[in-house]
């Protein structure tokens, strides 16, 4: 029986090599066919960084005769929407072409005549997400799916304004103004498995909002409940308010903690850094620092969007004793209370 596979064979391998058996019996009994393949479903990388996307195609020259048909090489990202996809690169023959924030940044790696892997260069947050490879041959085509991840810290926000007082496109732009972006379901469950504990429920990337709990307890879902990431569902983008999460990744520049004689106000604390070339920290930059740089300092600074924070990588006596954490000490009055600052230096 050509291209028939004992269902005992399959125990043994792993669900991709069970597809892929499939596959290869479904191509058997069928014709020759098309096949495209991903080695690694998923790749890790960092912003700023740079990553290939893995994808070969396999053809049977017997299917197409000597090449009277052009390969066509396509590239999307995948959204939340599952309707939508967004179109990252296409390639046929000498004609290729990158689409809107992926110009410049992407080619084919080209490693032999099957490579349809894709190049990536300077990360950004926004590239965090899952890509489709589509290989197109006459009347056959076949795609594989490629997952991007980044390294990174996943962080809850709310405004001066207070909590549950942002809809879901105030949540996107919070986020974009602390050097982050929206966190995605998926980050927020490794953030979770992780040790984030936050009682508040917050946006995420697929409008949905959800909130995180490791340590079950009456304000937050019951004491007798499970562990894990609460559900509040899918509301009304526009209308609904809530906190959000954000997701931010390794950045390109200094972040510290100005030493200066006094104490500052708001106003003389964005002033101080930029006297000492560099712009008063955001939010997602002293979340950066702490996940990933280790960065430690008992000392309260004031950040760009008006709060007041300090980095506690070493959890000691007056200096958040029982976690390492982002102390958060408030939004206090700018013009007449009195901190240091956290300064941000971007490298050229």
């Amino acid at each position: 029986m050509r291209g028939y596979v004992h269902p005992g064979v399959l125990i043994a391998l792993s669900h991709f090599q069970s597809l892929h058996i499939l596959k290869r019996a479904h191509q058997a009994e069928n014709g020759p066919r098309l096949l495209v393949e991903a080695e690694q479903a998923k790749v890790f990388s960092h912003r700023g960084g740079n990553v290939t996307l893995p994808c070969k195609f396999y053809r049977d020259p017997t299917a197409f005769g000597s090449g009277t048909h052009k390969i066509r090489i396509k590239w999307t990202k995948l959204t939340s929407d599952y309707l939508k996809e967004v179109d990252v690169f296409v390639s046929m023959g000498y004609h290729k072409k990158t689409y809107g924030g992926y110009h410049g940044r992407v080619f084919l790696k080209g490693g032999s005549d099957n490579d349809a892997s894709l190049v990536i260069t300077d990360l950004t947050l926004e590239d965090y997400g899952r890509y489709k490879c589509e290989v197109i041959e006459g009347l056959e085509d076949d795609t594989a799916v490629v997952a991007l991840d980044l390294q990174g810290v996943v962080f809850p926000y709310f405004p001066r304004l207070g909590r549950y007082n942002l809809n879901f496109h105030e949540a996107q732009q919070a986020c974009l103004d602390q050097d982050a972006v929206i966190a995605s379901f998926d980050q927020l469950y490794d953030a979770w498995r992780s040790g984030l504990d936050w009682c508040n429920a917050g946006w995420l990337s697929d409008g949905s909002v959800q909130y995180p709990i490791t340590k079950p307890r009456e304000p937050c879902g019951g004491q007798n409940t499970v562990p894990g990431v609460r559900n509040y569902g899918f509301w009304d983008k526009d209308k609904s308010r809530y906190d959000v999460f954000c997701f931010t990744s390794n950045f390109n520049g200094r972040f510290y903690y100005l030493i200066h004689p006094t104490k500052l106000t708001y106003d003389e604390a964005v002033q101080a850094c930029l006297n000492d070339g560099a712009q008063i920290a955001k939010v997602g930059q002293i979340f950066a620092a702490w996940k990933l740089l280790g960065y430690d300092r008992c000392d309260a600074g004031w950040l760009a969007d008006g709060s007041v924070r300090y980095p506690i990588s070493r959890p000691r006596r007056r200096c958040s004793p029982s976690e390492a954490a982002v102390r958060f000490v408030g939004f206090p009055d700018k013009k007449h209370k009195l901190y240091g600052v956290y300064c941000f230096r971007a490298y050229n």
